[in-house]
């Protein structure tokens, strides 16, 4: 079995929105680098997921010259609704409001078009990924290549970009992380429906939360809030259109169901989040339910951090960004965070009683009606009935 080595000074893992960002952001910097991809090409392209752009995420792009991955979302961008017992919220769309809708999936397709005209190194169906040596001055990854060959790439930093499940975190040892979780009393039913969105948006009713998001023209992700225990068995396509109908109060659309799965709600946070010379970017390093769609948001934030501290290294010498990554990302997390416990725990108790009594029912439904008459409520149900991550 043949080997090569190889070096570059930042090994990504992970072509993801965290891992292809941070690439685009270092070849425009002049520092090399190369993004390892376990999944073929047309997989990465083609996953669905959803893609809420916050302001900071579209004011990030334009300041790193990368507008254009921002454009040709193929989507329409259906009126988002929000609804409470079957009565529609009103939402006034805030023109000064930047945010967009952006599936991850034309976000990752439009990242990978500009980071490979570009001449970036992105390597699809690279197995076996191993970071080694992570605490020393010239930690190595090593990985199998398409033809077989393994391949050794020495660098001087690596960049986990490959999720919560990836192995760039299970290389740290346990002992050197600390693990913050809280798993919510409720799962989401996550269905994929090959019919287009009707009505768009999320809906409060006593039978639990739901939503209907747009996934292209033909094709809708619907969440039904459910039990933890409750399995994809229990919920007949039958029973899915029915509780659609009935918690959003109006007709919906129905067709064939591609796929569904529970989803269990969960916050995650590791602390610190790096080790050595390897740093963990969004997913790797913390999860945030679905609710607040401020997964992208975070992985973001964690990618220019990062993206910084390494120009800074290389460019002046300086290390101290780096350093710091931790400390500089951590707070960040906490705040939006708190922010996905809030949003999360009043948009489930705003409708099912089940899980923590009529009591919180109506605490959540008078704070709902505080945001509806707030500043800032139009920004944030209308983010909130874009797209969730």
């Amino acid at each position: 079995m043949s080997e090569t080595r190889e070096h570059t000074a930042v090994v990504i893992v992970g072509a993801g929105v965290a891992g292809l960002t941070l690439g685009n952001f270092l070849s425009r910097n002049g520092i090399d680098c190369i993004v390892l991809e376990k999944h073929p090409r047309a997989y990465v392209e083609q996953r669905q997921r959803a893609g809420t752009i916050d302001g900071f995420g579209v004011r990030m792009f334009r300041e790193w010259g990368l507008e254009e991955v921002l454009a040709g979302d193929p989507i329409p961008h259906n009126e988002g609704g929000f609804y409470i017992d079957g009565e529609a919220m009103p939402i006034d769309v805030d023109d000064d409001n930047e945010s967009l809708y952006c599936p991850q999936q034309v976000l990752v397709r439009n990242l990978t078009d500009v980071f490979l005209r570009h001449g970036g190194d992105l390597r699809y169906e690279a197995t076996q990924v191993l970071p080694q040596h992570i605490t020393s001055e010239h930690p190595t990854v090593r990985y199998r290549a398409t033809d077989g060959t393994t391949v050794t790439i020495d660098c001087d930093y690596i960049a986990g970009c490959d999720g919560f499940h990836g192995v760039s975190r299970r290389t740290i040892p346990a002992s050197a992380l600390t693990q913050y979780s809280h798993e919510y009393g409720y799962s989401w039913l996550s269905v994929l429906a090959a019919v287009p969105t009707s009505p768009s948006g999320m809906a409060i009713h006593e039978q639990g939360l739901a939503g209907m998001i747009p996934r292209g023209p033909q094709a809708s992700r619907i969440y039904l809030q459910c039990a933890v225990e409750d399995t994809p068995e229990q919920w007949p396509d039958d029973r899915i259109w029915s509780e659609l109908e009935a918690r959003f109060g109006r007709p919906v659309s129905s067709g064939e169901i591609i796929s569904k799965q529970i989803v269990p709600l969960r916050s995650v946070v590791f602390d610190p989040m790096s080790h050595g010379r390897l740093y963990l970017l969004g997913d790797a390093a913390h999860i945030v339910p679905p609710m607040s769609a401020k997964g992208i948001h975070l992985a973001l934030h964690d990618t220019e951090v990062f993206a910084r501290a390494v120009i800074r290294r290389f460019q002046e010498g300086d290390p101290s960004l780096l350093d710091s990554y931790s400390q500089t990302c951590l707070p960040h997390i906490w705040n939006y965070q708190a922010f996905a416990t809030w949003i999360t725990d009043t948009m489930h108790n705003a409708g099912f009683t089940g899980y923590e009594g009529e009591f919180r029912k109506q605490i959540a439904r008078a704070e709902l009606q505080r945001q509806f008459t707030s500043d800032t409520a139009n920004k944030l149900f209308s983010e909130l009935t874009a797209g969730t991550n």
